[in-house]
């Protein structure tokens, strides 16, 4: 895979892709440009590309600090309907189904501040390193906005239980790598020169599982997890996104 991506570092190691979120002076703000390029990778995945396992990190301090808010704003004045912003709030609804569902098994590789939209990205992931300096939050609703990005709320409640995780997101409250890993968030908590080899701890017996094994217990896995719902409420989280970012948008110009 060879591709001039502006947003992403993308090193293929035969097997193993490392994908890393490569805007730092942002703290690697998820913006459009990233979901596209996002989507660009993660849809050769659902071919044969001998692509095993997938890792995904952030270059510099922080994994992500969260969904570019400027970005946002400027969607929004451009087009105070939020059609624009609509279409980018489905475009991270598809990026997280696709690091859920494709053929490789995706891993994320965690420090620093994992926040928001950057915490939405890590959940989708299969398996989840981090270094014991992660702090977690998701500040939606301090930012006026409902927690409705990617899909990411029922796969919160899926992976943590919904009494666990209701004080955190009502609050905004942060948490630390240790109370991530009580919560499920968090498989591995090590220090932050020691992710790659825990990483690395994961991945060789991955390589050596059969892939059609492994694709198919992955479609398992999401099967049941999904099998208690009656319909799949995450389709409308773009629009509960824009309808509440357009209706303040709309009342701060009155």
């Amino acid at each position: 895979m060879v591709e001039d991506f502006k947003a992403l570092r993308v090193i293929p190691e035969g097997p193993v892709l490392k994908v890393e979120l490569s805007s730092p002076e942002t703290g690697n703000a998820v913006s459009g440009l990233v979901l596209d390029e996002l989507l660009a990778v993660l849809g050769t995945l659902q071919d044969e590309t001998g692509v095993r396992v997938l890792i995904l990190s952030g270059a510099g301090q922080d994994f992500c600090l969260g969904g570019d808010r400027r970005e946002f704003g400027e969607l929004l004045a451009a087009d105070p309907g939020g059609a624009e912003l609509r279409v980018l709030a489905n475009k991270a609804r598809r990026v997280c189904d696709a690091l859920a569902t494709a053929n490789a098994v995706t891993v994320a590789r965690l420090q620093g501040g994992v926040i928001g939209a950057g915490m939405a990205l890590a959940l989708f992931c299969d398996l989840r390193a981090g270094a014991d300096n992660c702090r977690f939050r998701m500040p939606e609703l301090a930012l006026g906005m409902p927690p409705a990005w990617g899909g990411a709320l029922p796969r919160l409640l899926n992976e943590t239980g919904a009494a666990r995780i209701r004080e955190l997101i009502l609050t905004g409250a942060s948490f630390d790598a240790a109370k991530a890993a009580e919560l499920s968030i968090l498989h591995k908590v090590v220090a932050e020169e020691e992710l790659d080899d825990a990483i690395r701890q994961w991945t060789k017996p991955l390589l050596r599982r059969s892939p059609v094994a492994l694709r198919t217990a992955k479609v398992m896995m999401n099967a049941y997890a999904g099998a208690n719902r009656l319909a799949d409420a995450t389709l409308f989280d773009a629009e509960l996104m824009t309808s509440v970012l357009a209706a303040a948008a709309s009342d701060r110009r009155v």
